[in-house]
Formats: C-alpha cells, sequence, structure tokens
C-alpha cells in the first residue's frame, strides 16, 4: 500500500519523507488556507515546493465546479510538474473533465467519493485515484471501511486500474484496515502514520537492551 501525506505543511511533508515510506502527497485550499497560504499565486509556488520535496504524485485540487473552469485550472496545475494529480469533485462535471484528463494522460484524483456508485463512474472516465473519504463516513454513522471493500470488489471485478485511495483516515488502525481489505494508497496526518511506529512493547523491550548493556559495561 503507497503511503500519501495530507497536508500543505512542508516542514510534516520532510519528515515522512524522512522516513523513507512516503510515497505522495494530497492537500487541498482548506489544507493551504491552515497553513496562512493564500493567493493563486502563493499556491502555485507552494504546489512547486511540495514537488521539490517528495519523488511521487502530489495531488493539486481544482476551483472551478464548472466543465470549462476545471479544464482551464487543471492544465495550468499540471503544466507545473509531471508529478502533479489534478484533483476533480464527484460531480458530473467532474467526470467530464475526469475522461477529459484521462484522454490527455493528466493523472486525476476524483474526491468526495461517498459511495461505490460514484466511485465506479470515476474508474469508468478513466480517474488515476478515487478517493473515499472514511473518516467522514464514519463520522455519519456510516461505514467508511465497508465502502473501501464494496470498491475494490467491484475494480477486481472487471479489472479497473484506477487505485482506491483511502482518504480522510483519522488513526493507525483507519492505515491497518485499509490495508487489509486492499486499499492501495492511503493518505493521512503525520500523526496517523507516525503512530504505527509506536507499541509499548517495543519501548520495554529497548530500555531493557539498553540497561542490560550498561550492566555489562
Amino acid at each position: 500500500m503507497k503511503f500519501f501525506i495530507d497536508t500543505a505543511n512542508l516542514d510534516q511533508i520532510k519528515e515522512a519523507q524522512a522516513l523513507g515510506i512516503l510515497d505522495g502527497v494530497t492537500t487541498n485550499p482548506s489544507l493551504m488556507a491552515k497553513e496562512g497560504i493564500t493567493g493563486a499565486e502563493n499556491i502555485v509556488n507552494h504546489y512547486k515546493a511540495i514537488c521539490d520535496v517528495v519523488e511521487g504524485d502530489v495531488s493539486a485540487e481544482v476551483i472551478a465546479t464548472d466543465f470549462e473552469g476545471m479544464v482551464r485550472e487543471g492544465e495550468a496545475l499540471a503544466a507545473l510538474n509531471p508529478q502533479i494529480v489534478v484533483k476533480l469533485p464527484m460531480i458530473a462535471d467532474g467526470v467530464k473533465a475526469c475522461k477529459y484528463f484521462a484522454d490527455k494522460g493528466i493523472k486525476t484524483n476524483m474526491t468526495l467519493v461517498f459511495s461505490a456508485g460514484q466511485a465506479l463512474l470515476a474508474a469508468k472516465a478513466g480517474a488515476t485515484y478515487v478517493s473515499p473519504f472514511i473518516g467522514r463516513l464514519d463520522d455519519v454513522s456510516t461505514d467508511g471501511l465497508g465502502l473501501i471493500s464494496e470498491i475494490r470488489l467491484i475494480f477486481d471485478n472487471y479489472g479497473y486500474t484506477t487505485e482506491i485511495l483511502a482518504a480522510s483516515v483519522r488513526h493507525t488502525m483507519h492505515i491497518i484496515d485499509c490495508a487489509k481489505i486492499g486499499a492501495d494508497v492511503m493518505t493521512g496526518p503525520l500523526s496517523a502514520i507516525s503512530g504505527l511506529l509506536k507499541h509499548p512493547l517495543t519501548d520495554i523491550g529497548l530500555a531493557k537492551f539498553l540497561a542490560d548493556f550498561k550492566k555489562g559495561n
């Protein structure tokens, strides 16, 4: 499973990259604003900076909600760097734009996916990634992981190459469960990724090893 980090914070991206396990980055206007990055020029420059840090795909989201606007913004984003994946909303014009970009060989990420039907349409339109938001489904008492399983079954049934990018990942068990049921990618905060490192028995064992070493010296 690929590991993406969901942030616009360069320090966190660099920290995840330093672990040697980072495959890409997802971000959006809300995450940009959280870091105080506003204005078209600043946002574009920040995308370039992210691409300089990581080697994998970097999802960059369009703001437009109409086909022409998405195409215009998406082409501009894709021109920034070959790593850029154009992030499109799961609406009718978004699906149309996905097909447009797929035909041109431009990678896409269909976002805000909350049903297997939406994922199926995105795959048929040639999406590179489809992003089911499992954490947000959990928030409204719906089985987010169950959606991942449904999409996995459908994609495998028909040999779709669209990758399932589990988004809105909140914690370590989301990551583990997504890996168990076959998500191709997860994207989440640094805290969830770093949390996989932690286990009390590791800490206890290391403390004992070090204590035994000191006794022998």
